[in-house]
């Protein structure tokens, strides 16, 4: 059997989301067992150029609503970007997660050769379905998880490699 646009996409970002809500509660566990406030976490970043925290994981939840939308040819929520807190983000992550429950295979099954088109403030990029799935969506979306786990690890919030993956089962 092959593997469906939707497959590919729709539960795997449900699945991840749901892995870095784990990692934002441990953030949040180890801030409060540790009694300093947890928006540290939430403003941490690696280095001085890159998104704190708080960004990495509004740009996960928009990459993840932005790609189920466009390739089922529906409109995103608009998320206002203005959480500040672990608690925030963490209702961010679950907003996401209830709209991509609302998108069927159906909608995006078939999608391969849609085309996507992203304004960029670099310019337009136009893809078909399936290679923004695969070469700009995912990627993206990993990108800002994975930076994620890494804030959170660099300030001591024990985290490891299968809170990232995930358990199976």
């Amino acid at each position: 059997m092959a593997l469906s646009m939707y497959q590919a996409s729709v539960p795997v970002f449900i699945r991840m989301l749901g892995n870095l809500r784990t990692l934002i509660e441990k953030g949040s566990a180890y801030a409060e067992a540790r009694k300093f406030d947890g928006t540290l976490l939430a403003d941490s970043r690696l280095f001085a150029d890159m998104f704190p925290l708080v960004r990495q994981v509004q740009i996960a939840s928009d990459a993840a609503k932005g790609c189920a939308a466009r390739l089922a040819d529906i409109e995103a929520p608009k998320f206002e970007d203005t959480e500040k807190t672990l608690p925030e983000i963490l209702a961010r992550i679950d907003k996401t997660i209830a709209f991509l429950k609302t998108v069927k295979a159906e909608q995006i099954d078939g999608s391969e050769t849609r085309v996507v088109t992203l304004a960029l403030r670099s310019g337009e990029l136009k893809f078909d379905g399936q290679g923004y799935l695969l070469n700009f969506a995912l990627p993206n979306f990993y990108f800002h998880i994975t930076t994620t786990y890494n804030i959170l690890r660099h300030n001591g919030v024990e985290i490891g490699k299968m809170d990232f993956l995930g358990r199976t089962g």
